[in-house]
Formats: C-alpha cells, sequence, structure tokens
C-alpha cells in the first residue's frame, strides 16, 4: 500500500473545516434579534460558552479513529492535537466564567450548587467533569491509574461534560430561542453523538465481523514477544510498512480493553501480520501466556510513520531505540521483499547488546538491502569496538549522511519519549529541515 506525502494543501481543507465549525455557533448566536438591554459583556461571555462546546464536542470526532481524518496527518497529530485543543475549550469555559463574573458579581452564587437554580447545575456539573477530566489525563502516571481504567474514565467524564453543558445551554434558551437556531445545534448534536456511535458501536461490530486468531507466539531477545496471528475468514487488512494497530486480545471488541501495537512484519504479506511486544505492562506481561487459536480483533491500520509516505526519498536514517526498533523492523522487511534499493542507514539503542530485538536479522538484512547497521548498546560488553553510550550530537553529526542536511533523505525515530525529544532538537540544530524528520509516539494520555 502506497502512501502519498503530506503536502499542505491537504492540511489546509481541514482545518479550514474545523476554524468554520467552531466558529459557526458565535455566527449563528449574532443572527437575529438580540435581547434587548442585555449588556456587551455578557454576549462575549456566551461566544466564549458556544466556542468551548464546538471544541468539546469535536473532540468526539478527534477520537474516533475516522480513516479519512487521520490519513492526512497520522494518529500523532490528532492525538496532540487533541490534548493541545482540550486545554483551549476549558480555558474558554473558564473565561466564559470570568466575563460573567466580571460583568455580574452575582455570578459566583451560581457555583453553588445545593442552591443554585437547575440551569446553573447543569452547568457546574459541566465544569466538574471538565476539571476532572484535565487532571485526570495530566497526573495519571502519577496517580498510578492503569491505561484501561483512565480510557473508561476519560470517556465517561467528556460524555457528562458535553451532555450537561448541552443542556445547560438548552434551558439557558436566550440565544436558542429561534426553531431553526434549535435545528443547528440538534446537528451539531448529531455530529457529535454519531462519531461516538462510530468509535462504540459501528467499529466494534467491524472488528467482531474481521477476527483474527494467534498463529504463535515466539519469543525475542530483549524480554520481547512476536504474536503471529491469521485472519478467520477474510484476507486480512492491508497496512503500510511502520504503521500500527488497536489489538483486543480474548475480549469482545465492544469490551474498550484494547492495546496499540505496531506492526513489525513486512507489509508484503498482509495474510499473517505481526506485532512484537515487549512484556514491561500488566498486559504485555501477559503475552506469553497466549495459547495458540486465541481470538483476537485488530482495529487499524493507522499512522503515518512509514516510509510509504516518502516515495521520493532516496535514502532513509532509522534511529530506533529498545522496543521502538518494531516499526522500523516492519519497514525494513517490507523493503527486502520489495527489493528496494534505496540506502539505509540504522542507529539502534538499547541498554545491552543482548536485548537488541531482532539483532541476528538485522545483521542478516545487511546481507540482503543496502542497510549500514549501527549498534548502540548503552552498556558495552569488555572489547566492544563500536559505538556506546547515548546517541547524541556527535555520534549524528558523524554517521548521517549529507543528504539529510537539506536533501532527499528522510528520518525516521522511534524509542522512549524523552529519547525523541532529545533527537528532534538534536538534528534540527545538525541543519536537518524538520519535516524531514518523522517520530511515533504512543503517549496517549
Amino acid at each position: 500500500m502506497r502512501g502519498k506525502p503530506l503536502q499542505g494543501n491537504e492540511w489546509f481543507p481541514w482545518i479550514l473545516v474545523y476554524t468554520l465549525v467552531v466558529a459557526a455557533p458565535v455566527c449563528i448566536m449574532l443572527i437575529g434579534l438580540r435581547p434587548e438591554g442585555r449588556p456587551f459583556l455578557r454576549d462575549v461571555s456566551v461566544a466564549l460558552a458556544f466556542c468551548a462546546m464546538s471544541i468539546i464536542g469535536l473532540q468526539f470526532v478527534l477520537t474516533a479513529r475516522i480513516p479519512s481524518l487521520k490519513r492526512p496527518f497520522g494518529s500523532d497529530v490528532v492525538y496532540y492535537f487533541h490534548h493541545g485543543i482540550s486545554v483551549v475549550g476549558v480555558g474558554l469555559v473558564l473565561l466564559h466564567i470570568l466575563v460573567l463574573a466580571f460583568e455580574d458579581g452575582a455570578t459566583w452564587r451560581l457555583l453553588a450548587f445545593w442552591s443554585a437554580p437547575t440551569r446553573a447545575r447543569f452547568a457546574v456539573a459541566s465544569l466538574l467533569c471538565l476539571v476532572a477530566l484535565v487532571l485526570v489525563s495530566v497526573f495519571r502516571k502519577k496517580l498510578r491509574i492503569e491505561y484501561i481504567t483512565w480510557r473508561i474514565t476519560h470517556g465517561l467524564l467528556a460524555i457528562g461534560a458535553a451532555a450537561f453543558a448541552m443542556t445547560h445551554m438548552q434551558l439557558v434558551g436566550i440565544y436558542l430561542g429561534l426553531p431553526w437556531k434549535r435545528v443547528l445545534w440538534a446537528v451539531y448534536s448529531a455530529l457529535w453523538i454519531g462519531a461516538l456511535a462510530y468509535a462504540r458501536i459501528a467499529r466494534p461490530i467491524l472488528m467482531k465481523l474481521r477476527p483474527y486468531e494467534v498463529r504463535s507466539v515466539e519469543p525475542e531477545r530483549g524480554n520481547a514477544w512476536t504474536v503471529r496471528l491469521a485472519p478467520i475468514g477474510h484476507a486480512g487488512a492491508t497496512f503500510a510498512p511502520g504503521q500500527f494497530a488497536w489489538i483486543t486480545v480474548a475480549r469482545s471488541p465492544f469490551a474498550d480493553l484494547e492495546h496499540p501495537f505496531s506492526y513489525s512484519s513486512s507489509a508484503s504479506d498482509p495474510a499473517e501480520p505481526a506485532f512484537t511486544i515487549k512484556a514491561i505492562g500488566d498486559f504485555t506481561a501477559q503475552i506469553p501466556e497466549l495459547n495458540v487459536g486465541t481470538r483476537v480483533y485488530v482495529d487499524g491500520p493507522f499512522g503515518a510513520f512509514s516510509l510509504d509516505r516518502r516515495p521520493a526519498a532516496s535514502e532513509f536514517v532509522f534511529i530506533a531505540g529498545g522496543i521502538g526498533i518494531t516499526p522500523i523492523m516492519s519497514m525494513l522487511r517490507t523493503m527486502r521483499d520489495r527489493e528496494d534499493t534505496r540506502a539505509v542507514q540504522l542507529i539502534y539503542a538499547a541498554r545491552t547488546l543482548e536485548e537488541m530485538t531482532f539483532l541476528e536479522e538485522l545483521e542478516q538484512l545487511q546481507k540482503q538491502i543496502d542497510l549500514c547497521l549501527h549498534l548502540v548498546p548503552t552498556v558495552a560488553d569488555e572489547g566492544w569496538e563500536g559505538w556506546s553510550g547515548r546517541v547524541d550530537s556527535t555520534m549524528l553529526d558523524r554517521l548521517l549522511p549529507q543528504a539529510c542536511r537539506g536533501g532527499d533523505c528522510e528520518i525516521y525515530i522511534c524509542g522512549p519519549p524523552p529519547m525523541m525529544d532529545a533527537l528532534e532538537d538534536v538534528l534540527v540544530k545538525l541543519g536537518v529541515p524538520l519535516q524531514r524528520i518523522h517520530t511515533e509516539r504512543f503517549n496517549l494520555a
């Protein structure tokens, strides 16, 4: 499956549509008769609230994993935008309250849930859901909230915030008095509910109709395991090398117990997809115990971390840290199967040589494709003559091809988030254009 490079003209229509959808409620508010004697600051406050409501509702669309939406950007960009715009939405809600309070100090009394009118109680309930949602997301790891628990909580809080806010707007009703305005907000609500229904009902149904089963579970270096799947009653799904999918093991796809993993197999063989998983958490620690024949559901592929999106590149540099080698291995295996002759440099860092997953196959790949392999153990064995320590500016300055400093060389980085953040800065300082640097992050919360 060949992808196209991301172009600016692919971004613009989506950004324009998003801006128009967020701003439309304000325009709708201004059309028609304005309530007589209503202070201007109160109108400003309502405009802020309407924009916030649009942003909150559109979050259901952003997180519904709609392929046509994620394809131009990649999942990373969509999720980071989701995180950032969430802060904007909450900020607009807080500004809505502050402007109201500035215009009329008695507004603060409406926050007293026990004595406030019903319309204000729904507003307070929505605000509490938003605050809880942000706090749980920001401090999930510090609070030691398990990922699946967080996902379910996050979804319930988001639904509550949107439902309570919409009810508050309907009860206030000042700017929704005209029938056509109520219809427009009903259309907005239908859009958000539709996205939620697609994510929670339609997509799981599609997954259930296209199940897989475990064909084998193979141990790898570095406490990792390769799980090979076989499609049941269908031909499998094509994917681009480097992409990922959401996996649900031995449960219903409606259970919301899925986890994201990169494909490690060649895209040339979609009928037998494989995922290489490091046993480091509650769920992943159970991977070695999977039985052959276990039912598995796959939602994907997703992601823009693929050499197929840069077909014009003359050469590639892959930088992997630990189990971040997985999507890169998919790209290397695909290059082998396609007999791709483009040059590749792989810089592979791990704590020790023994923990480098796929080490033997990587050494063999050097004989099959134009691959130059640089192994970088953090702790080197006695007598090791190669690179060691951390991948830094000195190492990259020596190893990067000249084409990476402004030419048509593409750099792909996958590893621990601190490593990727640091290397992006280093590469830019070394003269690599930012648009040539591609990363894959699964740090969704």
